[in-house]
C-alpha cells in the first residue's frame, strides 16, 4: 500500500459524455471522433441519462 495520489488524473484527448442512471452517479465515456460520440449517445440514451461534456485536447476543454 502506498500513499494516495495527490495530482488529479489527466484525461486523454477525445470527446467525452457522461452516462448515468436516473438520479445516480455518472461515469465518463470517451470516444475518438465526434461521429463515434454521437453513436454512443444514441445507444446509451435508450436506457440512461446522457450529457455531452465536450472535447478534451491537451488537458483543456475545447469550446465549440
Amino acid at each position: 500500500m502506498g500513499r494516495p495520489a495527490t495530482k488529479p488524473a489527466k484525461l486523454r484527448d477525445g470527446f467525452y459524455i457522461e452516462v448515468k442512471n436516473q438520479g445516480g452517479n455518472g461515469i465518463l465515456v470517451r470516444r475518438d471522433t465526434k461521429e463515434q460520440m454521437l453513436l454512443a449517445i444514441e445507444d446509451y440514451s435508450r436506457t440512461k441519462e446522457v450529457s455531452i461534456l465536450g472535447e478534451m485536447r491537451n488537458d483543456k476543454w475545447i469550446q465549440d
